[in-house]
């Protein structure tokens, strides 16, 4: 008997919430489920901290389960309250449709949609053109403002303003559901855990208006031990697109997270063993390090493929044993006329995002953190042309111990 897919992501530290745990077990461990998962089109690419959600939906699919993934082509005109701070600012239904084509490419990558092994939707088909006074007495007329009121992903709004735009979102969400319930027979909505609250509102909807079971199930968010969101850097989000954040830079990120996240990342986004996962999350010392290649390396796998995260990986090595220079390093290429008149250290650092400003930048060197081509830097105002280059054409800027960039002249 195969094991239950609700125990697998329970062991592998998935499972935050759950709306009816024993139901959703015994659910799953009987029939073929189809269950969605909803992407706002907020960017042209996923990011890092889309790829948690599209693990569990792997491990659905490959224990027989039919995922949707539902592109937010409708509620990203809208915007989810959650977690912001500001409302988010309004893009064009172009540009979101743009987001969403891009999305659907990548997803792919990850999910079979072939057969209808899995659907991919859009709930701008439904939402665009929804009559305002139907709806309301459709759906609204389901929902306590005074409960709604009392979500945490409103709550934190209330202090700055909460428009009436953005309070329609949770209704949006849950009508999704119930549409997909419809025309699908989906029976779960899976999402962060900051997505609770919409959750509960479209599992609520469909047992009181179809009177029929639905249910809810949320992941934990991966965040650093300060409790900050996991997948942002100095230079922004971590970014599945190869072209937004190269398979190296993708690398590197994983290499050097903290040590105490490394086990929690090994279960959530691997497909180790977990028996593999706590023997390499026991390491300790300079052991760790080699668990965290094996998450770079696996994630990197996962997501650019099997050649990319090799090449990544001796990168990575080439660089952390010697100092030395790989044609895999992140590169920024200037027009030799431009070098050959020079460029001060703080410009470099800044162009080649080792730094996120100039002010940045100018710390960094003044603490002794940047070294070209092997030689620590200690005056803010020194430039580099190319004659400082070393035989291979190149100068190697390094910040710390484990961030490179390679600068060339064209």
């Amino acid at each position: 008997m195969a094991e239950n897919i609700y125990d697998v992501l329970m062991e592998r530290g998935f499972i935050e919430q759950c709306t009816h745990p024993e139901e959703v077990r015994e659910l799953l461990g009987k029939e073929k489920v189809t269950f969605y998962i909803g992407f706002d089109a907020t960017a042209d690419s996923l990011t890092a901290g889309h790829f948690l959600t599209i693990m569990a939906m792997m491990h659905m699919q490959r224990a027989g389960h039919r995922p949707i993934a539902l592109l937010g082509g409708g509620t990203t005109m809208v915007g989810d309250p959650s977690g912001k701070s500001d409302m988010r600012k309004i893009m064009t239904k172009e540009t979101i449709q743009h987001n969403a084509d891009c999305f659907k490419n990548q997803l792919s990558r990850f999910i079979n949609f072939d057969n209808d092994n899995a659907i991919l939707a859009n709930n701008a088909d439904w939402l665009l053109d929804l009559n305002y006074v139907d709806f309301l007495r459709e759906v609204g007329a389901h929902f306590s403002v005074n409960r709604m009121l009392n979500a945490e992903c409103y709550k934190q709004r209330m202090e700055k303003g909460l428009t009436f735009f953005e309070f329609n979102y949770m209704i949006m969400q849950s009508y999704d559901f119930l549409k997909l319930n419809q025309m699908y027979g989906c029976q779960m909505e899976l999402g962060g855990n900051d997505q609770w609250s919409n959750i509960i509102g479209g599992v609520e909807l469909i047992r009181r208006k179809e009177n029929k079971p639905a249910y809810g199930l949320t992941f934990k968010l991966l965040t650093t031990s300060e409790g900050i969101k996991m997948g942002k850097t100095m230079k922004g989000a971590v970014w599945l697109d190869p072209e937004k954040t190269s398979p190296y830079e993708f690398y590197q990120y994983w290499r050097n997270i903290e040590d105490v996240k490394v086990e929690e990342c090994l279960g959530l986004l691997t497909f180790l063993p977990m028996d593999e996962v706590r023997r390499l999350g026991a390491l300790e010392g300079a052991e760790i390090n080699h668990a965290k290649e094996v998450l770079a390396y696996e994630i990197t796998k996962i997501v650019h493929g099997e050649e990319e995260a090799k090449k990544a990986q001796e990168a990575a090595r080439a660089l952390f044993a010697n100092g030395g220079k790989t044609d895999d390093m992140p590169t920024t290429t200037y027009a030799k006329a431009d070098l050959d008149e020079g460029k001060d250290i703080l410009t470099l650092l800044v162009e080649t995002k080792l730094a996120p400003t100039r002010s940045e930048a100018r710390r960094l060197v003044q603490q002794g953190g940047v070294t070209v081509n092997d030689v620590k830097v200690t005056d803010v105002y020194q430039k580099f042309t190319t004659n400082d280059m070393d035989a291979d054409g190149a100068l190697v800027l390094r910040k710390g111990k484990k961030a490179y960039h390679k600068v060339k002249a064209d």
